[in-house]
């Protein structure tokens, strides 16, 4: 069963975010992704002023599992939206084309500047939404 829940412990978030071979960040809220209770990724992120936040979106290192990951950076942005925050930046490193695939699967677009964002307006709601 896969199950996407927020990191209570920030101990739990530095081992789940060395697994995941990102710099853990004790200032940031985390979600993780389990498959059959084992680990999957990790989502690290804020909420700002400038939109939600998201530095990391990263599976356990040396696996993939795409649906996991999705539904981990989908339930992130669904968070950040619930919150009254309605536009979302990608702010980690797309380093090769499974992660860019990735990131765009779970709505962010490339814009003129170079950086991954959304807008969250209506993004769970509007089931036509386009942009």
């Amino acid at each position: 069963m896969l199950k996407v829940l927020p990191i209570q412990s920030k101990i739990t978030q530095e081992e789940i975010c060395l697994r995941c071979g990102v710099k853990y960040d004790p200032d940031l809220l985390a979600y993780s992704a389990t498959v059959d209770d084992e680990l999957a990724g990790v989502c690290q992120f804020k909420l700002s002023d400038k939109g939600g936040l998201i530095y990391d979106l990263a599976p356990v290192k040396d696996t993939f599992d795409f649906e996991a990951m999705f539904v981990l950076g989908r339930g992130t942005l669904n968070f950040i939206d619930l919150c009254g925050v309605h536009y979302a930046i990608y702010r980690g490193e797309v380093k090769d084309e499974q992660t860019e695939r990735l990131v765009k699967a779970v709505g962010f677009k490339l814009t003129d500047r170079g950086t991954y964002e959304v807008n969250l307006e209506g993004f769970f709601t509007d089931h036509c939404h386009k942009d």
